[in-house]
């Protein structure tokens, strides 16, 4: 342990020594802040306390403002956390009613809907088990109607243009992102393919491309490299506006059977 962790851990047990409350130290996002596994760790420039983490094996968020929807889940240091005691459906559960909502707004000039797929809760909760969050649901749910990677390989499409994953990332996109692919070529699109039979690996390179794009990764992810380059057109907008309602209709509906749609013509 190392000097500045160890004043750090003895200070917080003399002050719960002294009566103190143990929930003024936050939860430690990551069991690696841990290292000698005494149940204290160091993050931020303070001591945390390590968890065992939510249901999952999510860690526990360390603040609630990082839930501002109140759905439970929350976004730190790069992965999903569980707001403890949190989700509008209480004890921390965002499954949801398993039905639909009794009306939608759908976004203007755009046709919306909602209905039910047997199982597909099921593979929502398998992308949470392997690191997803609301994010990568989100854009699952508006490629598939399971959310999951049984379509035509590379969604019959090579090169850059090649799409892997429940998300259907593009290659050309995924080999700028993801370090270990940086260096291939167009021609080597069928790498990402290990994607589609790896959940962990499936979130892993949708979080890094999410990161490493920003907000261009919409125009990228709708049209390639030309909508990297020209990332305004109104199709690349209705993309976007459509992403983000399904993004916000999955609020509460993150694990049970029920599907969001928006009519975002295909390319």
């Amino acid at each position: 342990m190392s000097i500045v962790k160890y004043l750090a851990v003895i200070f917080s047990l003399l002050l719960l020594s002294t009566g103190s409350l143990a929930q003024n130290y936050p939860t430690c996002s990551s069991a690696a802040a841990d290292p000698d596994g005494d149940g204290w760790g160091w993050e931020n420039n303070q001591s945390c306390i390590v968890s065992s983490g939510g249901s999952g094996g999510y860690p526990t968020c360390s603040s609630a403002a990082s839930d501002p929807d109140g759905d439970g889940w929350g976004w730190e240091n790069n992965q999903s956390c569980q707001v403890a005691g949190g989700g509008s459906s209480g004890g921390g559960s965002s499954c949801g009613t398993g039905s639909c909502p009794g009306s939608l707004n759908c976004p203007s000039g755009m046709s919306c809907g909602c209905y039910t797929v047997s199982g597909l809760g099921a593979n929502k909760q398998a992308y949470l088990n392997a690191g997803a969050d609301r994010r990568f649901l989100a854009s699952a749910m508006m490629e598939t109607e399971r959310m999951d990677t049984n379509y035509a390989y590379g969604d019959n499409k090579t090169g850059d243009a090649f799409n892997a994953g429940a998300t259907k990332q593009n290659w050309g996109m995924m080999r700028q992102c993801h370090a270990e692919w940086r260096g291939y070529s167009a021609n080597d699109y069928a790498v990402s393919a290990a994607m589609n039979s790896s959940r962990s690996l499936d979130v892993q390179v949708y979080n890094e491309c999410r990161n490493y794009y920003g907000n261009q990764w919409f125009a990228g992810h709708r049209n390639g490299s030309s909508g990297l380059a020209n990332p305004n057109t109104q199709d690349i907008n209705n993309f976007r506006t459509g992403y983000e309602w399904t993004y916000n209709q999955l609020a509460g509906h993150e694990c049970d059977d029920v599907r969001f749609w928006v009519d975002i013509p295909a390319i």
